[in-house]
Order: C-alpha cells, then structure tokens, then sequence
C-alpha cells in the first residue's frame, strides 16, 4: 500500500478544467486546450506523498526548472508557453505556475546516470550491469561511470514504483526511431548539465527528463534538473565507496528510515508528519541548490 496519506481536493478555478492530481504537480487544461501545469510543495518519498509539506518547494521547482530550460533551449525545445498567472488563480499559484504545451507524451522516463548510486548501485552489486549495460569491475557507490548512460524506467502511478528498463524494451514500447532520439537526446541534455553544473561546484550524478511529441518534434517537458527529479552532490565533498551528502530530499528519507519516525518502510502503515527541523532543512537545501546552480538570491526573486 503506498499513495497519498492525505490526498488534497483539487483548487477550483473558473475557465480551468482538473485533469490530473500527481505527486507534486497538479494538471489542469484552460480553454485554449493549453496545459495549465501547478507545482505544489508536496513531498514524496518512497512510493508516499507525504503530509507535511516542505514551502516554497514548488516555486523552486518551478523557477529552477524555467532557467535550465534557458540553458539548454539549443539543444531541445521545451514546453513552456507562458509563465503568466490565469485569471481567477490564487495568489499562492504565482511563481508555481507553467502554461504549457498539451503534448502526445512518451510513456518512459528518461534517465541518465553518470556516476553510479541508487536503484543503478544495486542492480551493478548484483550483476555488474544498470538496466542490462555492463560496467567495468570495481566500482563503488559514488563512483564516476567511464561515460553516461541512458538506463530507462516505465513511468509509475502515484504510489507504484517506477522500474528500471533495458533500451530494448523502450524500443519495442516506442519504436526504434524514438527510442534512438529518446537516448540521443537525454545524454546530450545531462552531459550540458553536468558541465554547468560542475562549473557552479555541485556534481549532477543522475537526472530524469519527460518527453513528448508536438507533431514530430520532440519536446522537453514536465520538470527539469531539479532536486526533486535529480541527484545533486557538492563537488568538493564528493567521495566514492559511501553515501554521498546531497541538495535534495535525503534529509527524508533518512529521518523516514531512521529510529525516530518510528516508521517502517515495509509495513503498509502510511509514514508519519515530518518535524520541523526535518521541513527546514530540507527547505534549506533546496534553496541552496537553486541559489549554486543559478547564481540567484531566492530572497531577491520572490
């Protein structure tokens, strides 16, 4: 059992249509037929969006996502249309809020790794390979792939789990044409990250990007190398063989796991409220990772 521990009533707006309620985001069509795309401050970890909210999450995705498609719009188009607020919307929906292109979207998450951790970590400790690539012996968690690679997922329900897929298997979902653009595109979108990342001292170890067709040109969508959809690792702490500190959601995940929720993961029991000091320092890191990548004062931009 997994989900929502409490799943919030959609906002009502006139000239809005609720298409969808997500673990983060909340869809909506307007009378246009554009994508009306609302980020929240809802956190998920472990298959539960949880019932404490971390503020001004949403708006840090949302910002953050807005300035890495700058980046990286000669690479690939994204969906963005309008960042300007519909009419009737509630004051909190200003800085959270993407008018967007309504795509045909691809049915796979399209991840790039290029240091090994994660779901990746475990699959290598057990068969030396990441959704069937084999890797060289010897590497460790935290450790430098010799070169990025696409290693899939399905993309999940809330409260399912994505999973890891072989290349061939996103070929037979999409075709091999798609699936060729789909790897092309993603390591070349990581491996611009990564570089300006690194410039700005942080380490982009994995990332996932959303794709979808506008005709037949591909479209970069939902959400963008963000600390909600990547792992972020300062450089200069960066040491393989151990868990590595990061500018994302692990201070929950750590306190999910930890003695002091009281909470165990394989139950079916929902998890418990994050404390305050859980909220803030997750908060914080979020801040600091849009504040590194960007070069921006949050306290300026809003």
């Amino acid at each position: 059992m997994s989900g929502f521990v409490e799943k919030p009533e959609p906002v009502e707006v006139s000239g809005l249509t609720h298409l969808h309620t997500g673990k983060v985001r909340d869809l909506y069509r307007n009378g246009a037929g554009e994508l009306v795309m609302v980020a929240s401050d809802r956190m998920s970890a472990y298959d539960w969006v949880l019932p404490t909210e971390i503020p001004d999450k949403g708006r840090v995705l949302t910002q953050l996502s807005l300035w890495w498609f700058d980046q990286l719009s000669d690479l690939v188009p994204n969906h963005v249309l309008s960042t300007e607020l519909p009419a009737g919307a509630p004051a909190d929906w200003a800085g959270r809020t993407l008018i967007c292109k309504a795509l045909d979207m691809v049915p796979v998450e399209c991840v790039a790794r290029g240091y090994l951790t994660g779901s990746g970590l475990a699959e290598y400790e057990a068969s030396r390979t990441v959704c069937g690539l084999a890797l060289p012996e010897g590497l460790t968690d935290g450790s430098e792939l010799p070169a990025p690679i696409f290693t899939p997922a399905t993309k999940a329900a809330v409260g399912d789990h994505d999973e890891n897929v072989s290349y061939e298997e996103v070929a037979r979902q999409v075709g091999a044409e798609t699936a060729a653009l789909l790897r092309q595109t993603t390591l070349a979108v990581y491996s611009r990250a990564r570089d300006i990342a690194r410039e700005r001292g942080i380490i982009l170890a994995d990332t996932k990007f959303e794709f979808g067709f506008e005709g037949s040109a591909l479209i970069l969508a939902d959400e963008v190398l963000t600390p909600d959809s990547s792992r972020f690792w300062p450089a200069d702490q960066w040491q393989p063989g151990r868990a590595q500190p990061s500018y994302d959601k692990q201070f929950v995940r750590d306190w999910l796991t930890s003695p002091a929720s009281g909470w165990d993961r394989r139950s079916e029991q929902p998890p418990p409220a994050l404390p305050r000091e859980i909220v803030d320092a997750t908060r914080a890191k979020y801040l600091e990772a849009y504040e590194l990548l960007t070069g921006k004062s949050w306290s300026d931009s809003f």
